[in-house]
């Protein structure tokens, strides 16, 4: 913990760039998911005849190759805005401690930082979302 020099504003000034390119990161996120669901709904269905399957549901060979491709990535798509957004949220926390002069608690919230997000909460809570709607 002895040797730290911190620049506050140094750190919000990184800080800002990061939360602007988790934002952008955010965007694109919106767009892939966006993006892969309108892929399903057009890429056609298994069906004879040239009649649809109907209710709505793409049951097409890609669509349900889309939908696995999304299902077995999620995790790593989540991962990344939640890590970016442990990392910035843990910087500063990190950066008002040893402000106020706590080693301890800066080294603390930096140690946390460095810990992998729990991806499993926030699809759990991403997935309740989307069943409310």
């Amino acid at each position: 913990m002895t040797g730290w020099d911190i620049s506050p504003a140094g750190v919000r000034s990184v800080i800002s760039e990061v939360r602007e390119a988790a934002d952008g990161m955010n965007a694109g996120l919106r767009l892939y998911g966006s993006s892969v669901q309108g892929a399903m709904e057009s890429a056609g269905t298994l069906a004879f005849g040239g009649e649809g399957a109907g209710g709505g549901q793409a049951s097409g060979l890609v669509p349900v190759a889309l939908a696995t491709f999304a299902k077995e990535s999620e995790r790593d798509v989540a991962f990344l805005p939640l890590r970016a957004s442990n990392s910035a949220n843990g910087a500063v926390e990190a950066t008002n401690a040893y402000v106020t002069g706590s080693l301890e608690q800066a080294w603390n919230a930096q140690h946390q930082a460095t810990l992998a997000p729990d991806v499993s909460a926030v699809l759990e809570a991403a997935r309740k979302k989307a069943d409310e709607k």
